[in-house]
C-alpha cells in the first residue's frame, strides 16, 4: 500500500507461468480428474442454431459468412467434446467478429489502402484498415477464450482450428 492509502503495484495480470493443458498433465502421469462416460450413457448434445442476423445479406449484396464461421467452430468444439462447455454467445460473438473482419478486408481489396479526406480531399489512410484491425483483435481475444476452455478440458490431443482458416474465409468471399 502506498503512503497515500491507495493500493498500487503488486502482481501483474497474466504474469507467471501459464497453466498446462489437460493433455499435458495426462502425458506427465499426473493425477487429474477426467470425466469419462460409458458409451451407452453418453447423451447427444445438439449444436446451437445460428441467429438470423448471421444469415443476412449485406448492403453490398455479399454474404456475411458469420453462419459458416459459427458452424465451423461448433463442429470443431463438438469433435473435441467441449461444445457444451463453451457459452454459445461467445461463439456467436467470435463468428460475427470474423465475418466483420473479412468484410473490412474485402473492402480494402476493393477500394485500396488510401482514401480521400472528406473536406480537404487529401489522401488519408483507409478507415477500413483500422476497423479490420479492431475486428481481428476482438476475434483473436474471443478465440483465446474459447480455446482456453478446450485446452483445460480436452483429454485427447488436438491440432488445427477454425482460427487457422481466417484467411480462407477472406479468399472465398
Amino acid at each position: 500500500m502506498a503512503k497515500d492509502g491507495s493500493k498500487r503495484g503488486g502482481r501483474r495480470v497474466g504474469a507467471g507461468r501459464k497453466p498446462k493443458s489437460l493433455i499435458e498433465k495426462i502425458d506427465e502421469g499426473r493425477d487429474v480428474d477426467v470425466l469419462e462416460g460409458e458409451t451407452g450413457k453418453l447423451k447427444a448434445y445438439c449444436s446451437p442454431e445460428p441467429e438470423d442476423y448471421m444469415r443476412q445479406k449485406q448492403k453490398a449484396g455479399i454474404d456475411l459468412h458469420a453462419e459458416r464461421a459459427f458452424i465451423e467452430v461448433c463442429s470443431w468444439l463438438k469433435d473435441r467434446q467441449c461444445l457444451e462447455l463453451v457459452n454459445p454467445y461467445l461463439i456467436k460473438q467470435y463468428a460475427m467478429s470474423v465475418a466483420r473482419w473479412a468484410q473490412c478486408e474485402t473492402a480494402l481489396n476493393e477500394f485500396g489502402l488510401l482514401a480521400k479526406h472528406p473536406t480537404t480531399g487529401a489522401p488519408i489512410a483507409s478507415p477500413f484498415q483500422a476497423m479490420a484491425n479492431s475486428y481481428l483483435k476482438q476475434a483473436e481475444s474471443l478465440w483465446y477464450s474459447i480455446n482456453q476452455v478446450v485446452k483445460e478440458n480436452c483429454s485427447i490431443p488436438y491440432s488445427g482450428s477454425p482460427q487457422d482458416d481466417l484467411m480462407a474465409i477472406l479468399l472465398n468471399s
